[in-house]
């Protein structure tokens, strides 16, 4: 069994970092359903910005928003206006497909991306 990427959201923006919010990153729910994110997953979040790296847990948040969230302590390692990659992993004995979506600055879908080892297609 190998831990595989399974979901990706790449080349988002934040939107807001909110330091009192109790932790977890939240994301628009039409690019949960893009790329096949549960809320209450666990993600790893990683700043194309600061180079940052976090993992945390996905919150729901307003279709058709674009938003991008960091909350409560996260808040401090990734900021407002950060761009940031999103991804998912599953545990499988077997290769699988990810799902990898590309957005543009306001979090909105542009297309779907195909990877392997060293290209993003």
């Amino acid at each position: 069994m190998r831990w595989l990427l399974r979901s990706k959201i790449h080349n988002a923006y934040v939107t807001e970092a909110n330091l009192a919010y109790i932790g977890s990153i939240t994301i628009d729910q039409d690019l949960l359903d893009q790329v096949g994110l549960w809320a209450g997953e666990r993600v790893l979040v990683v700043s194309n910005t600061s180079g940052s790296r976090l993992e945390t847990y996905v919150i729901s948040g307003p279709r058709g928003s674009g938003a991008i969230a960091m909350n409560g302590a996260a808040a401090h390692l990734i900021a407002r206006g950060e761009q940031i990659i999103i991804m998912g992993f599953e545990l499988s004995a077997a290769p699988i497909e990810p799902s990898v979506i590309l957005v543009d600055e306001a979090n909105r879908f542009v297309r779907f991306l195909g990877e392997t080892a060293n290209t993003v297609l």
